[in-house]
């Protein structure tokens, strides 16, 4: 059954290493997902599932590794699994395993990827199962919204940026499984928001535990939507 959940956006940058001479830009997000992956590790969890966007699914229980050498930095993460290596974490979830290693995590961890196309029905699903894993699990979730928010942004100015991410950040903040389940594959791919995929799969596990959301951040900087939450 899920007990708790840490939403938390997962952009390389978080990493100090990675983000240079930029970090302390970006240490007022960093420390909001350290205190909602702390809250989470002291929910007394039994296990601690990663959930983050990947180029197809995958799935880590033995351990598993992740770098951040395509950008330049050489810098390696590991799941709290154990000690055994795994295969190459995705992206996403090497940041997760880097704030869990930040965090000081001791809790079994596994790891999960889901591809930006799949269908709400099948994340949906997904989080269910995940929920059953264990008699109190908690999950990390890695994913951000729009990044359409700016003519700087990454996707550039899209009109619908601000109200897509208004409504992700209030769903978040209120836990609402409907809203999030109801989130459009297609809008959130055109806007750019990796975090749709994952969030659904936190409704999915979400169904019947009962828990309450609380929004810790709702920015934009670079003009990407950023939001930091925490469910218990």
């Amino acid at each position: 059954m899920l007990v708790a959940a840490a939403v938390v956006p997962c952009p390389p940058l978080l990493v100090p290493e990675v983000a240079s001479g930029a970090a302390p830009e970006l240490e007022p997000l960093r420390a909001a997902c350290l205190a909602a992956v702390r809250e989470l590790l002291a929910s007394g969890a039994e296990l601690i599932v990663l959930v983050g966007g990947g180029p197809e699914a995958g799935v880590w229980t033995e351990g598993g590794v992740g770098s951040f050498h395509r950008y330049g930095v050489s810098r390696v993460v590991r799941l709290p699994s154990g000690g055994v290596e795994g295969p190459e974490l995705a992206p996403s979830l090497a940041v997760g395993a880097w704030l869990l290693e930040q965090a000081g995590a001791t809790t079994p961890t596994h790891a999960c990827a889901v591809p930006a196309d799949a269908s709400a029905e099948r994340l949906l699903g997904l989080g269910g199962g995940l929920a059953e894993l264990a008699d109190k699990v908690g999950l990390l979730v890695l994913g951000g919204g729009s990044a359409c928010r700016s003519v700087k942004a990454p996707g550039y100015l899209d009109d619908r940026a601000e109200g897509y991410d208004a409504e992700a950040a209030r769903a978040l903040g209120a836990a609402d499984l409907a809203a999030l389940a109801a989130l459009d594959p297609r809008v959130s791919a055109e806007l750019q928001a990796d975090g749709r995929a994952p969030w659904q799969v936190l409704a999915g596990a979400a169904q019947g535990a009962g828990l309450n959301g609380r929004l810790r951040y709702d920015e934009a900087p670079y003009g990407v939507g950023y939001f930091v939450a925490s469910w218990s």
